[in-house]
């Protein structure tokens, strides 16, 4: 394996990180240029979790038939289109339609570069290569909202789209001339529909990967409450500007990131205690967060520190949860990859969705939704397999 795959694939998987964290802070501006409702803008990251979640399914089974490379490098080509018609578009309703089509593209960026971690490497040896991926990946949510602010200011919201087509651009361009095939032909699945929806099937009724897929499910629900509603809470409640609110939210991504890299090494230590404690953390700053939306104790330091810290610990959950999840099920890898995108972007936009639905004058219904998504994480984590 070439010492730069990880950063390929890295690079290839932040398509979906950028694609969701650099419009955050243009939602308000969004929102008055196309005259939606408040909170309405949200329906367009609902939209993007709902491309994702079946274009997840439809990338995967292809994968398994087709290989990887060719899956992706069409994926990306759609979403570089499809972001050129986020830039175009006129209203709420068109901009949701391209971003669902653009997350349906990207998801191959999503589901492919897991199962290519799979075909390579299992257990230690694939939570190393998923650490490393996860460290490049990580700089998009650390850059994209900040990067996103200063755009939003220089040039408008609009410039933001551009830019993930270009990236989107790089991206195709870069699988088709770099990435290598990791899925032989005589690996290939080659199975009727049937087929593939008994795969589907089997699958899903296995107990460590429904346990670990809801696990990263959950945890996803409570990531995207909190970034669904950050931008109205912080934005338009403690009124920090834009360009502020990247650096902040940036400050945020540095504790996942800095956790997936102690993954390996807690692995080896402590085993599948690392992500059932990394989720009692989790849940303890949620509470604290959500005591401080009802009470106003803290102000927005009280909303932000307990944030952090729980975005944070999903470092130590997320690879953990898709590493268990694809254990059992190497020669389809591309098919459970996909089931366990479809789960854990499906529990993300219904998050983004009902933030966007409840979120009014203060924190509460984030902090109240982030308590419900951590807590059914630490209910799949208890009925998961021992090993």
């Amino acid at each position: 394996m070439p010492r730069w795959l990880p950063l390929l694939l890295g690079f290839l998987t932040a398509v979906g990180p950028l694609s969701t964290d650099m419009y955050l802070p243009a939602f308000p501006a969004i929102e008055a240029e196309l005259g939606s409702r408040w909170g309405g803008v949200e329906a367009t990251l609902s939209a993007w979790f709902l491309g994702l979640a079946v274009g997840q399914l439809v990338q995967g089974t292809l994968a398994d038939r087709l290989g990887r490379r060719r899956p992706l490098i069409i994926g990306t080509a759609i979403y570089t289109v499809a972001s050129i018609g986020c830039a175009l578009s006129t209203d709420i309703a068109m901009l949701s339609a391209w971003r669902c089509l653009a997350a349906f593209g990207g998801a191959a960026s999503a589901v492919i570069p897991r199962a290519m971690v799979r075909d390579l490497a299992t257990g230690l040896d694939a939570a190393r290569l998923m650490s490393r991926l996860m460290l490049v990946m990580g700089a998009a949510p650390i850059l994209a909202p900040t990067i996103g602010g200063l755009l939003l200011e220089a040039a408008g919201w609009r410039i933001i789209f551009w830019v993930s087509a270009g990236y989107g651009l790089t991206s195709c361009l870069l699988a088709g001339f770099l990435l290598p095939e990791t899925l032989p032909a005589e690996r290939r699945v080659r199975r009727s529909p049937l087929g593939l929806l008994a795969d589907f099937g089997r699958i899903s009724v296995e107990r460590g990967f429904i346990t670990h897929a809801v696990m990263g499910g959950a945890s996803m629900f409570m990531v995207f409450a909190f970034i669904g509603g950050a931008p109205e809470v912080y934005i338009a409640q403690y009124g920090i500007a834009p360009s502020q609110f990247g650096l902040l939210f940036a400050v945020s991504a540095i504790g996942f990131i800095g956790l997936t890299q102690f993954n390996p090494w807690l692995l080896t230590r402590f085993g599948g205690l690392v992500p059932r404690v990394a989720l009692y953390a989790a849940a303890l700053s949620v509470l604290l967060m959500t005591a401080s939306a009802f009470t106003g104790w803290g102000g927005f330091l009280g909303l932000y520190l307990p944030a952090c810290l729980a975005l944070a610990c999903t470092g130590l959950v997320l690879p953990n949860a898709a590493i268990g999840a694809l254990a059992r099920h190497g020669m389809r890898a591309g098919s459970a990859s996909a089931l366990l995108g479809v789960l854990q972007f499906g529990l993300a936009a219904l998050g983004a969705g009902l933030v966007g639905a409840l979120t009014g004058e203060d924190a509460v219904p984030m902090a109240l939704l982030m308590l419900a998504g951590v807590g059914t994480a630490l209910l799949a984590d208890l009925l998961r397999p021992g090993r």
